[in-house]
């Protein structure tokens, strides 16, 4: 169970904040960079959530990835195995949860025949947002994953890979069921 009886601690004055072992590192280090992007992604899933709270089936299923998401950064947060060298992380179970929401998402959505510009609706716009923020926190886990003494789980990685397409369907869906989606015309303006 987490605690927080106090929200300032004055231990980050110095630019380093606390891993979840103990460790110090500096507030710009890859790993911070990482659990501070998937918390951003978080962020904008509530925005999203704002909009969505006509279908219940969406707006619960990005409560529990917000809440899936929490052990994402768990995971990244510690650098380190715990005690008995487990840590919290994302599971495979939580990736084909995602798959399946993909699926179910999907199946009532015409196929793309163009790109689409990120609009419609507020609640896609700001889901949209969310995938490009999540493509971003991607970025930053791999280039940690590849950096010398550093590890990111693949079912973290994988989870987030599946969260970006997971939430580029949630837009059109969001865009009843893609009927809004803003498409894409190429070279319109020149």
């Amino acid at each position: 169970m987490v605690v927080l009886n106090r929200i300032y601690t004055r231990t980050g004055d110095d630019g380093t904040t606390s891993l979840g072992s103990g460790a110090r590192r500096k507030k710009y280090d890859l790993r911070v960079a990482a659990y501070g992007t998937i918390d951003e992604v978080n962020a904008v899933i509530g925005l999203a959530r704002l909009h969505t709270g006509h279908d219940k089936m969406l707006d619960a299923a990005l409560a529990r990835i917000q809440n899936d998401l929490f052990d994402v950064e768990a995971d990244l947060c510690l650098a380190e195995k715990g005690p008995g060298g487990a840590r919290l992380t994302a599971t495979e179970a939580q990736v084909t949860w995602l798959e399946g929401e993909i699926d179910r998402l999907n199946a009532g959505l015409e196929p793309l025949r163009s790109f689409i510009l990120p609009g419609g609706s507020a609640a896609s716009a700001y889901l949209h947002l969310a995938r490009t923020v999540c493509r971003r926190a991607e970025r930053i886990m791999v280039k940690l994953r590849d950096q010398p003494d550093e590890d990111v789980s693949a079912a973290a990685l994988k989870y987030v890979n599946r969260l970006s397409d997971y939430l580029f369907v949630a837009a059109r869906y969001a865009n009843d069921n893609g009927k809004r989606d803003v498409l894409w015309v190429p070279g319109q303006n020149r």
